[in-house]
């Protein structure tokens, strides 16, 4: 899923929109494809266990349908949900379980971790070639040094988005804002790799918006909702929403925003991706692709 086709949808601006949803869609169907293909070499099924502790509405919800999306691309899910008292080692325990289970080829702790769990400690706890969310230090050190690994799962949408949106990203120049182990650093060693000269803005940035305006190319990922404005994006440019918050409404309801004002940008950039519909299907997408790749290195010794 190549190329620089756009997207005919338009907001009400009239600005191009970043169809996430539909090419998940599309990439989803690929990897059911795949699957199959995959069992009918080896008679094994791709499984994904997820982990989560605690009772966060939210993040159930969240498990609740990457598990869902598990099932719809052929493979099998397998939920651990624990309760908030779980102790370190507990949790650990139940890792190395899974680490050594054979129909197990990914594994993902939902992050955040309640109380005093170590979420570092956790997550190189899992073994590198299970690790589909790319998080360990042995996948992001291969991703730094730009070898074959688990790339995170929603760094790994926003690059399959510009790569089929914008076509070619050599010479392109890059503003991340944000700079967490999650998005922002892997985003950056991404865009690095496909060619493009990229600026890392974080919390101690002096001049964030002077940066974004010189760029081709904007990722936003801070969790500060609404955070960009229009005056911060040059004409035309590519703009990557991966923020998501909930806001309350007079009327009592409420609606979801991005880190990006998306009324003000939308008719000033080239491109942008809606929050809902934009990055989010494709991080779920992301992380049932990493998942057959998971299974394809631990039967086939193959990496992508």
């Amino acid at each position: 899923m190549t190329g620089s086709a756009v997207s005919d949808a338009h907001g009400s601006s009239g600005a191009r929109l970043i169809d996430g949803k539909g090419f998940a869609l599309r990439l989803t169907q690929d990897i059911k494809t795949e699957v199959h293909a995959f069992y009918e070499r080896h008679r094994i099924t791709p499984g994904l266990a997820v982990v989560l502790v605690g009772n966060d509405p939210a993040s159930e919800v969240y498990v609740r349908n990457k598990a869902l999306q598990t099932h719809r691309a052929g493979m099998r899910s397998f939920m651990h949900m624990l309760p908030a008292t779980t102790s370190q080692e507990e949790l650990l325990n139940l890792i190395a379980r899974l680490n050594v289970d054979p129909q197990i080829h990914g594994i993902l702790v939902q992050l955040p971790l309640p109380g005093d769990l170590d979420p570092v400690a956790v997550t190189n706890a899992i073994t590198p070639e299970k690790d589909v969310d790319g998080l360990g230090v042995v996948n992001a050190g291969r991703l730094a040094l730009g070898l074959p690994g688990i790339v995170p799962c929603t760094p790994l949408g926003c690059l399959l988005l510009l790569r089929h949106y914008v076509g070619e990203l050599r010479g392109k120049d890059a503003v991340v804002i944000g700079a967490s182990n999650l998005v922002g650093r892997p985003m950056a060693e991404l865009l690095l790799q496909e060619g493009c000269t990229v600026t890392v803005a974080h919390i101690d940035t002096r001049d964030t918006a002077a940066h974004a305006r010189l760029a081709d190319i904007v990722v936003v990922a801070t969790g500060v909702r609404e955070l960009v404005r229009k005056d911060w994006i040059k004409p035309g440019a590519t703009v990557i929403d991966v923020g998501i918050s909930r806001v309350q409404l007079p009327n009592g309801k409420t609606r979801l925003v991005g880190d990006v004002k998306f009324d003000e940008v939308a008719p000033h950039a080239g491109l942008i991706t809606p929050v809902p519909g934009g990055v989010g299907p494709m991080t779920i997408a992301c992380l049932l692709r990493n998942t057959l790749d998971a299974a394809r290195m631990i039967v086939e010794g193959k990496t992508r």
